[in-house]
């Protein structure tokens, strides 16, 4: 992992005004920190609350927060005052992108709207809206939280077994999703940009983009009209893609073709399996899982996990053990893809795209509150009694209100 902090990266001089908190927009202006682009967090004058999500804290700074704020820098900034909103657009005199997530409205209802205000004064900028489900239709402008979309997009309905019932899925997908869709929307339009010198307003919502991640659900849906049932770890389309028992740790297996199946049943010493008719094709295997399942654990009830799953893939045939947290953070080729980065005490999950030119680089741990704030509104041609008067009147906050 580079750590270097000249390091340029793909979106060197590029600024990011980032008022967003808690996953979604903080996960996305990572990735673009990531990269180079220069991201001023904007903090309410009460911290993004995910610096109180813990346990785990080392001293007062919470892993959660920590997890998707590196490489920025942080201003806290009370927008509720109309100096703040000056302070606010000031800053925006040199940035980019401005990405929030506001309940809708609200930068409206501060003189900020995008079309009755930033789109005039700054016709470059991007503005990206992350919401839970946009600012119109007939659930506009509610709320939106990781747990309830799941709920509500039919994701938690296809996630887990028949004897669980419905379970939500482990990791914050539809806010990581949302994130990672509202990178993708800010880079098209940064390139759209370059073609026609005009900044433009993005609506991404966590709605849309679980709906999204349906997938192959909604297009079996789709096709069949029939409602897509619980199926555990297994696959709806596709067997056998489910986790088996092996003598000493559970293991995941994910055959997608009648050769890997035969070299499967081949390597476990049943090479009969793989020449049934019953298990044929991979529409025989599905209308037989029930029956393959028993009969494959019982091949791999003497096996080692991580042994059985090492010499299949050697093989060609994926599979791969079922790793705690810990084992993956501490696993080989997590260390040599720098899949693990560490900055000082700071230890976080590392860059996933490698580019081979300007690759990413963790260059800051996260910020501490309102780190930067005198640097950042010396850039932005504020004088040093201007800040300090900023401070005195609590416009931008050096200690966090309770």
């Amino acid at each position: 992992m580079t750590t270097d902090p000249e390091t340029s990266g793909a979106l060197a001089g590029i600024r990011v005004i980032d008022l967003t908190r808690v996953l979604g927009g903080p996960y996305c202006t990572q990735i673009l920190a990531d990269h180079g682009a220069d991201v001023v967090k904007v903090e309410p004058p009460q911290g993004d609350e995910t610096r109180d999500w813990g346990p785990p804290f080392r001293g007062e700074r919470a892993a959660y927060f920590e997890g998707v704020n590196r490489n920025k820098r942080s201003i806290a900034l009370d927008l509720g005052r109309p100096e703040g909103r000056e302070v606010l657009l000031r800053l925006l005199e040199g940035a980019d992108v401005l990405i929030e997530n506001f309940k809708p409205g609200s930068l409206e209802k501060w003189g900020l709207g995008y079309e009755e205000v930033l789109k005039q004064r700054f016709p470059r900028l991007i503005h990206c809206r992350v919401t839970g489900f946009g600012a119109d239709g007939p659930l506009g402008g509610f709320p939106g939280y990781d747990a309830v979309i799941q709920a509500m997009s039919g994701m938690l309905s296809v996630n887990g077994a028949p004897e669980s019932g419905p379970v939500r899925v482990g990791t914050p997908m539809v806010d990581m999703g949302t994130g990672l869709n509202a990178a993708i929307a800010i880079l098209m339009a940064i390139i759209e940009r370059g073609r026609s010198g005009t900044g433009q307003s993005l609506d991404v919502t966590l709605y849309d983009c679980a709906v999204a991640l349906l997938h192959p659900q909604a297009a079996n849906y789709l096709m069949s009209g029939k409602a897509p049932v619980l199926t555990g770890n297994a696959h709806p389309n596709i067997y056998p893609y489910d986790v088996f028992q092996s003598r000493n740790k559970p293991i995941f297996l994910a055959i997608g073709n009648n050769g890997q199946f035969r070299k499967l049943c081949a390597h476990l010493g049943v090479p009969e399996l793989g020449e049934d008719p019953d298990y044929a094709s991979n529409a025989d295997r599905s209308r037989n899982r029930i029956a393959l399942k028993t009969r494959l654990e019982a091949a791999l009830a003497d096996r080692d996990g991580d042994e059985i799953c090492e010499q299949l893939l050697q093989q060609g045939v994926p599979a791969g053990p079922v790793n705690t947290i810990p084992e993956v953070m501490t696993h080989p080729h997590t260390l040599h893809r720098g899949m693990r980065a560490e900055l000082g005490d700071y230890a976080a999950t590392g860059i996933p795209v490698k580019m081979s030119r300007t690759p990413g680089s963790v260059r800051r741990p996260p910020p501490a509150f309102s780190e930067s704030a005198r640097e950042v509104l010396a850039e932005a041609g504020f004088g040093a009694d201007e800040v300090d008067r900023l401070f005195a009147e609590g416009v931008v906050l050096d200690r966090r209100r309770v």
